[in-house]
């Protein structure tokens, strides 16, 4: 009796695979066995870099908080704390958008901190 092997199965794992590795360098892109280690490795960045995405926006949204914040003679602390006491329900994300775009905005509810 011949040795049954699942060779479509087996086709289309090596598919999947070459399919994710598309536009890799060199091998990377092209032979199973090295496409499979390059698309591991790059799922694990992405696994990593989803969360480190979160914390840069974060960084990025403080910065120009504090930056408008000092334009409008407060600190950063002092804003976030003064919007807190307030009862604000104002993001991080939303605070620094007002502050990037509507500048004006911004600068009223810094007003109705130090008042």
């Amino acid at each position: 009796m011949p040795r049954a092997t699942n060779k479509p199965a087996a086709r289309a794992r090596r598919k999947k695979v070459l399919n994710r590795a598309k536009g890799y360098w060199g091998r990377r892109g092209t032979i199973h066995t090295v496409a499979k280690h390059a698309v591991e490795k790059g799922l694990q960045y992405a696994y990593r870099d989803r969360r480190n995405r979160k914390r840069s926006f974060r960084r990025l949204w403080i910065a120009r908080i504090n930056a408008a914040a000092r334009i409008n003679g407060l600190s950063y602390s002092r804003l976030m704390g003064g919007l807190r006491k307030s009862g604000s329900t104002l993001n991080r994300k939303v605070l620094a958008d007002l502050a990037l775009h509507q500048p004006e905005a911004f600068a009223a509810i810094a007003k109705t901190v130090t008042a």
